[in-house]
C-alpha cells in the first residue's frame, strides 16, 4: 500500500547561511554604525534574535534578514513564531523569532480533518510530529498533497518519504 509522510523541517545549514548574510549587510550599512544592530542565531534553542535602539530599527534588520532567508529556503519565514518585543537596559530593544520545527499537534489534525472532509480514498495518521498518509492508488496520494497545498498556506508543509 503506496504511503508518504507530510513533514516540516528546517535547514538549519541554509538558515545559518542566510543569518549570516544578514548580519554581514547590517554590520556594512552606513545607518547602523554606532548603534546596537545585529542578528544572532542560537542553534540549540532553534532562536534567532534581533537587537536594535527601536521597533524602527528592528523592522529594518527583518527587512534585511527575511529575503536573505527565502532566497535560501522558500518559505522558511512562515515558520518563525514572532515573540513580543523586549525593552533592554535603557533605549535598547530585542525581539526573538523562534523557529518552529515539525508539525504540532493542533496542525496534524488540521491536516487529518481536511483529508477526511475531502472525501478522498486515503488514510491519515499522526505520527510524532509527521503525518503518514496511505492510500491504494498513487493517484489519490497525489489528490492528497495537491489539497493540502492548497488548503494550508501559512505553514510549509513538505510531502516526502513516499513508499511504494
Amino acid at each position: 500500500m503506496p504511503s508518504f509522510d507530510f513533514t516540516s523541517e528546517a535547514d538549519m545549514v541554509a538558515l545559518k547561511n542566510a543569518v549570516d548574510v544578514a548580519s554581514r549587510q547590517v554590520d556594512n550599512r552606513y545607518d547602523f554604525k554606532g548603534t546596537s544592530a545585529r542578528v544572532e542565531l542560537n542553534e540549540k534553542d532553534k532562536i534567532i534574535t534581533l537587537h536594535g535602539d527601536s521597533d524602527f530599527q528592528l523592522g529594518q534588520i527583518k527587512d534585511i534578514l527575511f529575503p536573505a532567508m527565502e532566497k535560501k529556503e522558500a518559505e522558511s519565514t512562515k515558520r518563525l513564531d514572532h515573540q513580543a518585543v523586549q525593552k533592554v537596559s535603557g533605549n535598547k530593544v530585542k525581539q526573538d523569532l523562534k523557529i518552529r520545527l515539525g508539525i504540532e499537534t493542533e496542525m496534524a489534525k488540521k491536516i487529518v480533518k481536511l483529508i477526511k472532509d475531502g472525501k478522498l480514498k486515503v488514510q491519515a495518521s499522526i505520527q510524532g510530529d509527521a503525518v503518514r498518509v496511505q492510500g491504494a492508488k498513487r493517484d489519490d496520494l497525489q489528490e492528497c498533497i495537491a489539497l493540502i497545498r492548497k488548503e494550508i498556506v501559512d505553514f510549509p508543509i513538505r510531502a516526502g518519504n513516499f513508499r511504494d
